[in-house]
């Protein structure tokens, strides 16, 4: 493996991370633990058993993005929705050891712990004066007057300075940027043509860890299609009672494993996903429709994991334009991404791969995030239906053309004009689309 190989696969798994519940308050989760582990290094009383039994004051501020994918997803295993409950959580039985699986411990003594505080009103949520889009401060107060404090930016899992009783423990010299060095995911520098060459050519010894994200997210799509999560996107979907409607072609398959997936994660499956640029939903439409094909047409292995590095970079190269989070909706590029695996999976080249983006980008780029919550199954569905359609047109080289819109000739140019409305020119949604949200 040279050096560049290897900057590509630590990108990748920077990127690509396994998670339980979604990441936003995942994150609100992971930041309280982290206070309440301070607490427990400092202060002397904390013996075992402490966390079931102390009488908590948890404050939590976070920025406006957060707050919007927070409020109406649900966290796993306890039936609630919102940031109030993954706050409690994460004082109860967080642990940071297990990242964006914080809550991996959780049991029904925890759940009725955090319930017990939520109900005597210990857990404040604020909206924080910031301009950063992905920031978590959580405070976490005990009987005895101790405080301990930690602060996310940038990163759902990027713990950038941390407090005990006011004393500033850590303040890492990178806060600025979502990576512990201060390289953030553009300055690696990508292309598609690149990522393309990357995935072709790898040692495939160097890249068979991406299977984990088919073993994670399909045993998630299972789930989601044996029981009745959400709102039954995907169970519907591949339902005999709308086989007349839907067929049973892969069309159908695809898009029900890969709504599937999604109805469980957002109404509370405790399953992780394999998350990709900090999205259990993006981890999800990124790879199902590639898993769905391999399944399908019994693709080995090493082809599947080809087409999964391949999808999985385009991803995190789209993002790295957009930023972690955005008005626009993630499986945008998500399916993005899963398009140029499916037109992998078919043979086709960089041309088409070119061709497959510009197609996804000239169809649903306006698709507005307005939060997570179980209603994302179907923008998931819509994503993976013009994935195939994009990617089928792009196998006839038929490509939308560079005079429409915001599409160039140069893919990276088209690319960076889709990050630059999703992180600019969709702000003025975003700030809108929270005040109806925290207003209903």
């Amino acid at each position: 493996m040279n050096g560049r190989e290897a900057e590509i696969i630590e990108l990748i798994k920077k990127e690509v991370k396994p998670a339980l519940g979604c990441t936003e308050p995942i994150a609100v989760a992971l930041a309280v633990a982290k206070a309440v582990e301070i607490l427990e290094e400092n202060c002397g009383s904390c013996g075992e058993g402490w966390r079931m039994k102390a009488d908590f004051r948890i404050k939590v501020k976070v920025s406006g993005n957060i707050l919007k994918n927070g409020m109406g997803v649900g966290i796993p295993g306890t039936g609630m929705v919102g940031l109030h409950i993954a706050s409690a959580l994460g004082a109860v039985c967080g642990k940071t050891e297990y990242g964006l699986e914080v809550l991996h411990e959780l049991n029904q003594a925890s759940i009725a712990r955090a319930k017990e505080i939520l109900a005597a009103g210990k857990v404040d949520i604020g909206i924080a004066d910031t301009a950063r889009k992905l920031y978590v401060k959580a405070v976490v107060s005990t009987a005895e007057g101790h405080n301990a404090s930690a602060l996310i930016a940038d990163d759902h899992d990027n713990i950038v300075e941390t407090w005990f009783d006011d004393k500033v423990l850590t303040a890492a010299s990178g806060a600025e940027t979502s990576e512990e060095d201060g390289k953030n995911t553009a300055a690696y520098g990508l292309t598609v043509k690149e990522i393309l060459e990357f995935a072709q050519t790898a040692e495939y010894d160097d890249i068979r860890f991406i299977l984990e994200s088919r073993d994670m997210n399909l045993a998630l799509a299972k789930e989601g299609m044996s029981a009745k999560y959400g709102l039954q996107v995907g169970h519907t979907i591949m339902s005999e009672k709308y086989r007349p409607v839907f067929g049973n072609d892969f069309l159908c398959y695809a898009m029900a494993m890969t709504a599937a997936a999604s109805d469980a994660r957002m109404a509370g499956c405790t399953l992780p996903a394999m998350s990709n640029s900090g999205s259990g939903n993006q981890g999800i439409t990124v790879t199902m429709p590639v898993i769905a094909y391999g399944l399908k047409y019994d693709v080995d292995d090493e082809k599947l994991a080809r087409a999964l590095v391949l999808s999985h970079l385009i991803a995190i190269h789209i993002k790295g334009y957009l930023g972690k989070l955005s008005a626009l909706c993630g499986c945008v590029i998500a399916s993005t991404g899963a398009a140029c695996g499916i037109v992998y999976l078919e043979g086709g080249g960089y041309p088409q791969i070119c061709s497959a983006i510009k197609n996804m980008i000239g169809n649903i780029t306006g698709m507005v995030c307005d939060g997570a919550k179980v209603g994302c199954a179907l923008k998931v569905a819509s994503g993976v239906s013009s994935a195939l359609q994009s990617a089928v047109l792009a196998l006839e080289d038929i490509c939308i053309s560079e005079s429409d819109g915001i599409i160039e000739k140069d893919i990276e140019k088209t690319i960076r004009n889709l990050g630059e409305i999703g992180s600019k020119g969709m702000q003025s949604t975003d700030n809108m689309i929270l005040d109806i949200m925290v207003c209903k």
